[in-house]
């Protein structure tokens, strides 16, 4: 027993590890729920960090806290910013729906490190945890976290990637394909105009993203219990938003219904929807890059991505599209993660959704593997794939489907039968057109000029 001391709560006396800085409430999390080796995330402790740092400082001026206390929790609020003590937070993602217990655990360790520090007497509920609730504290936190990844690492991601495709697009504009519907042979296009439909994927994708984080900058602090503010001072919403803007430079508001966000979680649901469409728009990328480099000799071998890594482990020379097929992973987890948000915003009974740490942990996951995965498209896959031109040429020459700039003039059943001839017979296009048609050499090589088609 030498290794434990003796913490009380209101249910009684238990036993927490000698050097552990958080205290029962904490415990009894770790001993209640073993379901997982997940724990949230260091951006969402952070989160909840700030809002009590915040909620101190406006406790603070409304003198219900006092210099000395606030200086305290202030300090010990900066000590866990700056990264220490990350081990003082273990809990389970799978626990309270509430959040309560990572709350309290937050809770918890502030008390004790402020207390440590200054000597005083640091209660976790009365004084870290003042004015607030788990109910306004968890979602606010949930905002928090979410706005502050999207604004400074998924934004500037996407922005980088789609600088990345347009100047792809750019340098391969006089680049010409043969295009492909339903996988099959289609007219051509310029390989500048296929990247352009990629860059324009992305830019929209940031544009929603864009559009849900005004959504995300309105805050439920303030609604304390249920949403009537009970225990907390009048305007304190609003002078925790302000508080909370400085600190995180983005500008947050009260929620125009704190019963609405307490009881709700349509805003995580909507950003995780516009998640979902970015990870769609990877995996169609990457799916895009897998087939045009696929090969080099039994698939299409347009391009070639930069080789990374041995492709296996038995067949000595294989390279594989290792960047993509990670990408369109993530995409996937993302897909996964937005079924599960989903059905986790469903969850809120009455005045409280009760799957807030699930949402949290999930949501924090699809920023991150959308902000590397966007990083990693850029940097490993489009920059550097190298283009085989002469497969693509000689693709084009043989392109049966050219024929489709004749049906104005020859008329489409009389272009079906020369593209049939050419398809059966492996020639050009031109060749047969000649054959098969009063058109002179001259006018088809113009009718039938790839570049002028494009």
């Amino acid at each position: 027993m030498s290794d434990y001391r003796i913490e009380r709560d209101s249910m009684g006396e238990i036993s927490v590890p000698t050097g552990a800085k958080y205290g029962a409430q904490t415990q009894r999390a770790i001993n209640n729920f073993a379901i997982s080796e997940l724990t949230l995330p260091s951006q969402f402790i952070a989160a909840i960090v700030r809002v009590k740092r915040c909620a101190a400082m406006v406790n603070h001026k409304e003198e219900l806290l006092s210099e000395p206390l606030f200086q305290a929790i202030t300090t010990a609020a900066d000590k866990l910013l700056a990264g220490a003590y990350s081990e003082q937070f273990p809990l389970d993602v799978f626990q309270t729906g509430s959040g309560t217990s990572t709350n309290m655990n937050v809770n918890e360790v502030l008390a004790n490190l402020a207390a440590e520090q200054s000597g005083l007497s640091v209660s976790a509920n009365d004084h870290i945890n003042m004015s607030q609730s788990s109910n306004d504290v968890i979602p606010t936190a949930i905002h928090v976290s979410a706005a502050m990844a999207i604004q400074h690492r998924l934004l500037p991601a996407l922005e980088y990637l789609e600088a990345t495709i347009r100047e792809k697009a750019r340098s391969l504009d006089k680049v010409i394909k043969t295009g492909r519907t339903h996988l099959m042979d289609a007219m051509p296009l310029t390989l500048g105009q296929e990247l352009s439909a990629w860059a324009e994927q992305v830019h929209k994708s940031k544009n929603r993203l864009l559009e849900s984080q005004q959504y995300l900058c309105q805050l439920a602090q303030g609604g304390t219990a249920v949403g009537t503010g009970v225990n907390a001072p009048d305007l304190f919403a609003e002078k925790f938003c302000a508080a909370i803007s400085i600190d995180t430079g983005i500008e947050f508001v009260p929620s125009p219904s704190l019963f609405e966000a307490l009881s709700s979680q349509d805003t995580a649901v909507a950003v995780s929807g516009q998640l979902k469409v970015l990870a769609v728009t990877l995996m169609k990328i990457s799916n895009d890059l897998r087939w045009m480099n696929s090969g080099p000799l039994a698939g299409l071998a347009e391009i070639r991505l930069i080789a990374l890594q041995p492709g296996s482990s038995i067949m000595p020379g294989k390279v594989n599209p290792v960047i993509p097929e990670a990408v369109a992973m993530a995409s996937a987890q993302v897909i996964g993660n937005d079924s599960c948000i989903t059905v986790a915003g469903q969850s809120g009974n009455f005045q409280l959704n009760v799957m807030l740490p699930l949402i949290a942990y999930n949501l924090l996951q699809s920023i991150d593997l959308m902000a590397n995965s966007c990083r990693a498209m850029a940097d490993q896959a489009i920059t550097g794939f190298e283009v085989n031109e002469d497969v693509l040429a000689a693709s084009v020459a043989k392109n049966p489907i050219l024929v489709t700039a004749l049906n104005p003039i020859i008329g489409y059943l009389a272009a079906a039968d020369i593209a049939k001839k050419a398809y059966a017979q492996q020639r050009p296009i031109l060749d047969v057109a000649e054959e098969m048609t009063d058109l002179s050499r001259e006018q088809l090589s113009e009718l039938l000029d790839p570049l002028k088609l494009v």
